[in-house]
């Protein structure tokens, strides 16, 4: 049941058009950087699109910093809440439960083909932000500065860069986590992404709200660029600890509820 979760999910165009564009995006950017050179000044703009004007190298951490926000989260949803819904909105749901295939194995295929998804968009968007920085803004042989002004050998940096696909793939592991479970509530496929990502809208507003600052650290999106600090020197373990405690919890409470949905599912109509 996973192979073929994952051969359906490969062989789908509108994936590989999801993953072309989150590497749009980040390439078009370096190109108007390198063709124009300017940059924000240190401290403005995405992170670490500043330090890229001198060591291309960095460009993937600028990257993931550009599509994190919106376009990563836009994408992951779009494929989790299509994963229950839009079988079920095709009328292949019921002929799949009627075959000896349980409902919490199908769960777990359609979760496994997500999650390889978030993991390999973050790391195709990593490997060709990667090339294109070397490519368009040049590679300063030695040490790069980090955030906090100490300088990270290459292997550090290396290091460093695999920690941060890890954290925001786990990161949008959570995202996934509530797109499937809605996927599991409506029929609609673009009904069950769009309300994930109103429900991340809503995090992302009352994250950047001091009033609801009581609220914020249980907020899923609070934590989404902690990774930054992979790039400090020392490292700083606080936030990077908090925000995936805070996904695991999504996580398992939303997988939890599609379970249970799909579970107690009447599929008969």
């Amino acid at each position: 049941m996973i192979r073929v979760e994952l051969i359906k999910m490969l062989r789908r165009p509108r994936t590989w058009v999801s993953v072309a564009l989150l590497c749009l995006l980040p390439t078009v950017v370096a190109i108007f950087v390198s063709v124009r050179d300017i940059g924000p000044r240190p401290g403005e703009g995405p992170a670490f699109l500043s330090a890229v004007l001198n060591n291309g190298a960095l460009y993937p951490a600028a990257a993931l910093a550009i599509v994190l926000p919106i376009f990563l989260p836009v994408s992951v949803a779009l494929m989790a809440g299509e994963a229950i819904a839009g079988e079920a909105n095709a009328g292949t749901l019921r002929y799949l439960l009627i075959r000896p295939v349980s409902r919490t194995r199908l769960l777990v295929a359609k979760l496994v083909a997500v999650i390889v998804f978030v993991l390999g968009a973050v790391v195709i968007v990593a490997l060709v932000s990667l090339v294109v920085g070397i490519g368009l803004l040049g590679n300063e042989r030695g040490s790069v500065v980090s955030v906090s002004g100490a300088e990270l050998t290459p292997t550090q940096v290396a290091v460093r860069m695999l920690l941060a696909v890890g954290f925001i793939g786990i990161s949008m592991v959570g995202v996934a986590a509530i797109a499937l479970f809605l996927s599991t509530v409506s029929d609609s496929p673009s009904g069950a992404a769009l309300g994930a990502l109103a429900g991340l809208v809503g995090s992302q507003i009352l994250v950047s709200l001091q009033a609801s600052s009581p609220v914020a650290p249980y907020l899923p999106t609070r934590y989404w660029l902690a990774w930054i600090d992979l790039f400090r020197d020392p490292i700083l373990w606080r936030e990077l600890e908090r925000g995936l405690a805070i996904q695991v919890v999504y996580a398992g409470v939303f997988l939890a509820l599609a379970w249970a949905n799909l579970s107690s599912k009447d599929i008969a109509n």
